[in-house]
């Protein structure tokens, strides 16, 4: 027994990956266009036991509509995309059109253009505009670092009680205990870890899978 959460050593991930779901074929094509692609920024694709556990709670809240903010190549998007009730949306926001015209491809070899709805500038122009009363029951957020707070508080009256809101990079390489580290992106994600722990509209807990995954349930 143990009151701890293990750290996985290079082994124990490679057991994790192995006795979980495996991505299917159109998924390891992405992950592998990817980073032929784009070898600097191929950091920013979640892993797939991460793309698994985030679509198999889609389905257990089951989520109809969805809302991610930043896409990159659309790995995470499918994932999300295929965990939604049938007839669901997930609008996904990104601002590069390179990158999302390889998520824009694969999404229609997935059979889910019709579901997701691209739209590409800042984010928070794009939900700023949007109707203020509730309406998603999942939001994804995994953008810039520095403005997670600034998501959080314009997706927050946006979910509907019950509704999960998932934000990547929470543990930001282990960078966010380590006082010596101050970077902007460090700031953002320790300031966005605090602001959801303290925000008494919400339930939440911080999954050490990936690089982090901060998991919050609206009251």
């Amino acid at each position: 027994m143990t009151r701890t959460t293990e750290a996985l050593i290079p082994k124990l991930q490679e057991y994790v990956a192995a006795h979980s779901t495996a991505p299917d074929e159109i998924l390891r094509d992405l992950a592998a266009e990817t980073e032929q692609l784009f070898p600097e920024d191929n950091f920013m694709q979640i892993g797939p036991e991460q793309g698994t556990f985030m679509t198999l709670l889609a389905q257990i809240a089951g989520a109809k509509h969805a809302v991610e903010i930043g896409s990159f190549t659309g790995y995470s998007a499918i994932c999300l995309a295929r965990g939604l009730r049938p007839g669901g949306t997930l609008l996904a926001c990104d601002i590069s059109e390179e990158w999302t015209s390889v998520a824009q491809r694969y999404w229609k070899r997935a059979e889910l253009d019709d579901t997701i709805t691209l739209k590409l500038g800042p984010a928070l122009d794009t939900l700023r505009v949007l109707p203020a009363e509730p309406q998603f029951d999942l939001a994804f957020i995994d953008a810039e670092k520095e403005d997670y707070v600034d998501y959080w508080e314009e997706l927050v009256p946006r979910m509907r009680p019950g509704g999960l809101l998932l934000a990547d990079n929470t543990l930001h390489h282990g960078q966010v205990v380590d006082p010596a580290e101050n970077a902007t992106n460090v700031q953002g994600i320790r300031a966005y870890n605090a602001r959801v722990r303290d925000d008494d509209r919400v339930e939440q807990v911080l999954i050490p899978i990936g690089d982090g995954l901060n998991l919050a349930r609206k009251k």
